[in-house]
């Protein structure tokens, strides 16, 4: 692998914004020092075309997907994606995959969800088995899974190049470190508002973390570091919201970041609300945290 993520990248829906002022923006996010942008895939664009599109507008900033549901494509199908992003821009792409969630597989998608751990195991396995008859890039571009319990998380490790763990606090990076042992790449997702008012910080929170917090798989893993059912109703408690999103000026953003990397995280990427509650990534916040700007 030739790849380098780097320590601080950001991750970014951009499905709002028009395909001219995405890459404005990830041209911004390169010019302030950040290595990488990762980018979600969930009922807007196809993730792999805007990364083509993306990377042919900047010069160095890696993109990685964040996640890409294996749901939507099949092995051969994803081999071949992997293989010519890579050809195109070389050193500058990973392939993060994930089981997705339920709803979203057999409601909106309509396939038949099944047991995440196997399902991903038997993916990956014939991910690596795939017929690919294209030019072979010059170097793999590195994959990585969305993993959060042990077992995924040893999946991980031992079978792409690690992990990109959604919604977690820095306790959950330090558990996924020791279970992934000292190699594998550990790629926390960082949820951020730089905002000190803390009734309105906690409601822009909130109003993002409302998708998430009813859904099993990150309930069950919350659980692990204390949290009960009491601290996902009625939009989450102050204690629980505190922990997956970093509020306050920009030393209490920074000491976020930090607390990851001390746990262990390779790289930390940062999802930047707006404190007016906007959809779009923050970028005074941005700016402030940019390696840049450090």
């Amino acid at each position: 692998m030739s790849t380098d993520l780097g320590r601080l990248g950001v991750w970014a829906a951009l499905d709002a914004l028009d395909a001219e002022a995405a890459a404005k923006f990830a041209r911004q996010l390169e010019d302030w020092g950040y290595t990488a942008l990762w980018t979600p895939e969930a009922v807007g664009r196809d993730p792999f075309a805007f990364i083509g599109f993306l990377a042919g507008r900047c010069e160095r900033l890696v993109f990685a997907t964040g996640i890409a549901n294996i749901y939507a494509r099949d092995p051969m199908t994803m081999k071949g994606i992997h293989q010519t992003i890579e050809e195109l821009a070389p050193g500058r792409f990973v392939l993060g995959l994930g089981v997705s969630h339920q709803h979203l597989v057999s409601k909106v998608r309509g396939h038949q969800y099944k047991k995440p751990l196997t399902t991903m195991r038997n993916y990956l396995e014939a991910l690596e088995g795939a017929l690919y008859m294209g030019a072979k890039p010059a170097s793999q571009a590195p994959i990585v899974i969305a993993a959060l319990r042990d077992k995924m998380l040893e999946l991980a490790a031992t079978k792409t190049a690690g992990a990109h763990p959604y919604l977690v606090p820095p306790e959950h990076t330090k558990r996924a470190r020791k279970v992934m042992g000292p190699d594998a790449w550990l790629c926390p997702e960082q949820m951020v508002i730089l905002d000190s008012d803390a009734s309105n910080a906690r409601a822009v929170a909130r109003k993002h973390l409302a998708v998430y917090l009813g859904l099993p798989n990150y309930q069950n893993n919350l659980k692990q570091f204390g949290f009960e059912d009491r601290d996902f109703a009625d939009g989450g408690s102050d204690r629980l919201v505190d922990a997956i999103v970093a509020w306050g000026d920009e030393r209490a953003l920074r000491d976020r970041i930090d607390a990851h990397h001390r746990a262990g995280a390779n790289h930390v990427c940062i999802q930047a609300f707006r404190p007016d509650g906007e959809m779009s990534p923050d970028l005074r916040a941005l700016e402030a945290l940019a390696p840049a700007a450090g």
